[in-house]
C-alpha cells in the first residue's frame, strides 16, 4: 500500500477539485511531509500518475497568477474513488511497523460510516493480538528477551509497541462507540483542509517547478 496515493486522493477528495498546490498545502498542514514520503515531487507524480491511470480527472483552468501555461485542477474519478475506500478500509485494518498508512488512515477514518470504523478497528485489535502472540510463540525466549542477547530487545520493543497500539485501538473504539467526532451520514464534518488563499502556518516554504501548475 501506498500512503502518498492514500493522502492525495483523500486531498483533493476534500476540495471535490483541487490543484497540485493545493494538495500539497494540505499535506503539509497535515505535517504529512514529516511522518510520510509527501515531499513535493512525490505529491506531484502521484497526481500526474494517477491521473494516467485513471483515478484522477484532470482539468486544465486558467494560467496561474505566476503566468505560464494553465493550471490543472484534478478532481476524484468513480475508480478513483473505489481505490481511496479500498486503500483506507485496509490500512484501518492492518498492522505493521509502518506508521505512515495508519496516520493517513486515521486522518481520513470519518469518510466511512461510524459503524464500519467500529468494526475495522475491532478487526485491527485482533489481528494485534495474533500478530503478537505470533512472535511471543516464536522469538520471545521463555526468560525474556535477554535470552538473545541483545538482538532480543527488537522483539522487547515490537511486542511492547503492539501492547501500547492495542490499549490505544481499544480506547479508540470505546470512543467512538460513545459518539465521538462526526462521521459520515452524520451531519457536517471537520474541515481539515485549507481554504484557498488561506495562510499556511506549517507551510515548509520550498519551492518546487511544479507549485504554479
Amino acid at each position: 500500500m501506498s500512503a502518498i496515493r492514500l493522502l492525495v486522493l483523500g486531498a483533493v477528495r476534500q476540495h471535490g477539485r483541487a490543484h497540485g498546490y493545493q494538495v500539497r498545502g494540505d499535506l503539509e498542514y497535515w505535517g504529512a511531509h514529516e511522518w510520510s514520503h509527501a515531499k513535493p515531487g512525490s505529491i506531484y507524480h502521484a497526481l500526474k500518475q494517477m491521473a494516467k491511470q485513471g483515478l484522477l480527472h484532470a482539468h486544465e483552468i486558467a494560467p496561474s497568477t505566476a503566468g505560464g501555461p494553465p493550471r490543472t485542477e484534478y478532481e476524484v474519478t468513480p475508480r478513483g474513488t473505489e481505490e481511496y475506500f479500498a486503500l483506507l478500509r485496509e490500512a484501518l485494518v492492518a498492522y505493521d511497523q509502518r506508521g505512515d498508512m495508519k496516520t493517513a488512515a486515521l486522518g481520513f477514518m470519518v469518510d466511512l460510516p461510524r459503524a464500519e470504523a467500529v468494526a475495522l478497528f475491532k478487526e485491527r485489535s485482533r489481528r494485534i493480538e495474533a500478530w503478537r502472540a505470533s512472535v511471543t510463540e516464536h522469538y520471545v525466549p521463555e526468560g525474556g528477551p535477554a535470552g538473545l542477547g541483545h538482538i532480543g530487545e527488537i522483539m522487547n520493543m515490537w511486542v511492547h509497541t503492539a501492547d501500547s497500539e492495542a490499549a490505544w485501538t481499544r480506547g479508540l473504539v470505546e470512543r467512538l462507540e460513545n459518539g465521538a467526532y462526526t462521521f459520515a451520514g452524520e451531519g457536517e464534518p471537520f474541515v481539515g483542509v485549507l481554504a484557498e488563499g488561506e495562510e499556511n502556518p506549517y507551510a515548509t516554504g520550498e519551492r518546487h517547478p511544479q507549485d504554479d501548475r
